[in-house]
């Protein structure tokens, strides 16, 4: 089954609410146009197989997230966020460059999470991929010869 594109967008530009009206005190206007164009150029992509995560003004970087190396979310919503209608999601990964992604400032009735979370389960479905927990150790007791208590 080839890849789908199954969600694209941006974060919301009220992520620049602080940037900006530093602006009209301080700042000159140059900087929030360039604040503006970091949320605006910044795209998340979900498909069948990976997160895709491009930025870049002129120079654009994709980072690529296989979606089997995702093993945990959390949603947040701040009182600003919540008073919006937006929300953040944090997703714990496996991968080395990014062990953590934040996609935040989306829209709270997107239900992102849940298309994830259900592209996850798929994705480790169809590549027979399966995680293991590994305790640390911390219940081993020097003692009994190391046994599990």
């Amino acid at each position: 089954m080839p890849e789908q594109n199954l969600w694209s967008g941006t974060s919301s530009q009220w992520k620049n609410l602080g940037p900006f009206l530093l602006c009209l005190l301080v700042v000159p206007i140059p900087w929030a146009i360039y604040r503006w164009l970091v949320v605006k150029t910044t795209t998340y992509t979900l498909t069948t197989e990976r997160l895709l995560t491009s930025r870049g003004i002129f120079n654009k970087v994709t980072d690529s997230l296989e979606l089997y190396r995702v093993h945990d979310f959390e949603m947040a919503q701040p009182f600003f966020q919540r008073i919006l209608g937006l929300k953040t999601i944090a997703l714990v990964t496996g991968d080395t460059t990014s062990p953590r992604i934040l996609i935040d400032y989306l829209p709270a009735d997107l239900n992102l999470q849940d298309k994830i979370r259900h592209q996850v389960e798929e994705c480790r479905m169809r590549k027979r991929v399966r995680t293991v927990d590994i305790e640390d150790g911390s219940d081993l007791h020097p003692d009994d010869g190391g046994a599990l208590s």
